[in-house]
């Protein structure tokens, strides 16, 4: 298993969007086989960072669901709705393999 952790920083004005943005993503990584960890949003400390945490069996199948996001029209409009509202101001993305017990 590999896990995507993504680190967003995001505009604190726009925390509705960022929000909204993450509610459209998370049921598209399941659709393609993922397991999305959920969005998380500030609350204390700094009010420009958030994360998304999902998980793939394999970082070949992960690949697989880049190259399939590119055609999905719902895919598609959740990338446009970002960079419509402009809520991400850059990201970062790493792979990380989880340990359970």
């Amino acid at each position: 298993m590999i896990t995507c952790y993504l680190r967003y920083v995001i505009d604190p004005y726009k925390l509705d969007e960022f929000k909204h943005y993450g509610e459209l993503w998370i049921p598209l990584v399941n659709k393609f086989g993922g397991i999305h960890h959920g969005y998380f949003l500030p609350h204390e400390g700094a009010n420009n960072i958030g994360l998304a945490l999902f998980s793939f069996p394999s970082l070949a199948l992960y690949e697989e669901y880049r190259e399939k996001i590119k055609e999905d029209p719902e895919c598609i409009a959740a990338m446009d709705y970002s960079a419509k509202t402009r809520c991400i101001v850059s990201f970062e993305r790493s792979f990380m393999k989880p340990v359970f017990e």
